[in-house]
């Protein structure tokens, strides 16, 4: 399996699915099954069940569920859209990950 060019704290956009458009910042990451979590994006219901014990209440809650890593593209800032990515070695060695289509850096200033 190839390591996944995503990580936690990215900006993606939502290609395929009920959620097609939005776009949201990137809370976990599962390489091994190939997922994401996003944020505020594909909700789910999850029925929670009272225990006096633990003092929960119980209800419906919603909380985003994972979905598959192929389904999403960083979005690039400067282009506006969803964009594939390609790596860039600099002078010292480092890599970082710029953008195809304007060639600006998709890495998050420190």
């Amino acid at each position: 399996m190839s390591k996944m060019a995503l990580k936690k704290g990215d900006i993606v956009i939502v290609t395929k699915g009920k959620d097609k458009g939005k776009t949201g910042k990137i809370l976990i990451i599962y390489p091994e099954s190939n997922r994401i979590i996003v944020e505020k994006v594909n909700f789910v219901k999850e029925f929670i069940r009272p225990d006096r014990s633990r003092n929960i209440q119980g209800g419906i809650m919603e909380k985003e569920a994972p979905l598959s890593a192929a389904n999403v593209m960083i979005y690039c800032t400067d282009c506006g859209q969803g964009v594939r990515i390609r790596k860039k070695t600099l002078e010292d060695g480092s890599r970082i990950r710029i953008c195809q289509k304007c060639e600006m850096s998709l890495e998050k200033q420190k």
